[in-house]
């Protein structure tokens, strides 16, 4: 598919833009290396042992494990923590953060991953909204307090059975400690680092006033629909124009623009046409 038109249509929107709005879901982090769980098919791929297990990713993620077994909870994320502090970002995340130096945009991210790979890549953590929480911090199972504190843990994890060698603990009161991730059946995360993210963006996007906001969207399916959500909604605007960058779900509606392919190759696809614009 040719999408040489496309990647023009959204060079000239960043061109034109006053803030960049940078949206992502799980795709994003599929050309740095990191496994696609898109189904549960695409979860057992990456962790064959929970398939003989019989266990989805909606149960890998499940805040049940951390009271009941925290050592087989601390397994997935353990596993997951050193997958993503071992992880080198793609270069689109540097496509990004050079859009926003040479055409002197606003910058924001809003993102579903709890990777920290935005941070990893160099963009200012105050300006990323991470709508799930992070990997990166911890806070109490039970909770005894609403403290939330940095995940300097080292883990070993026994693949055979998915177990860590230890279980990090709440200094406060010595209960099992938790990753400050939004998990599936939830009702102990707490937000309170995310929603002062959240009231950050707010006062970004307040700061744009009537400025063309252009939303780079990548990898954000409609599965767990936060991402896709937040981007129309800037779009709804009347100065806001989404481009929706997705290999499998690129669908949205005009004046908005769709390109049917992976982050990075849609990314590239956009920075040559930015390139061509500039040449004399």
């Amino acid at each position: 598919m040719d999408l040489s038109r496309s990647f023009e249509q959204a060079a000239e929107l960043v061109a034109q833009a006053k803030a960049l709005v940078v949206t992502a879901g799980a795709g994003m982090g599929v050309d740095s290396g990191l496994p696609d769980f898109r189904g549960d098919q695409g979860f057992w791929t990456a962790y064959p042992l929970y398939q003989r297990l019989g266990i989805s990713f909606v149960d890998a993620a499940n805040p049940e494990h951390f009271e009941r077994d925290p050592r087989f909870g601390w397994g997935f994320y353990g596993h997951r923590t050193n997958l993503y502090r071992e992880t080198v970002p793609h270069p689109g995340f540097q496509l990004l953060l050079d859009w926003a130096k040479r055409c002197r945009l606003d910058c924001f991210v809003a993102t579903s991953n709890v990777d920290g790979q935005f941070q990893k890549a160099g963009f200012a953590a105050d300006a990323v909204l991470e709508f799930h929480g992070s990997i990166h911090h911890l806070q109490c199972t039970r909770p005894c307090s609403s403290a939330i504190w940095e995940n300097r843990e080292e883990f070993r994890i026994d693949t055979e059975t998915m177990r860590a060698d230890h279980v990090p603990l709440c200094p406060r009161c010595g209960s099992s400690a938790r990753p400050n991730i939004l998990m599936f059946g939830d009702y102990c995360w707490i937000d309170d680092r995310t929603m002062r993210q959240q009231e950050r963006f707010r006062q970004f996007l307040s700061r744009q006033g009537a400025g063309r906001i252009v939303v780079v969207e990548m990898g954000a399916g409609t599965a767990i629909p936060t991402v896709r959500a937040a981007s129309e909604r800037i779009g709804a605007l009347a100065h806001g124009r989404v481009i929706r960058i997705n290999p499998r779900e690129p669908q949205i509606s005009k004046p908005h623009l769709s390109l049917p392919c992976g982050a990075l190759e849609g990314l590239n696809g956009i920075e040559e046409m930015l390139r061509l614009r500039s040449r004399p």
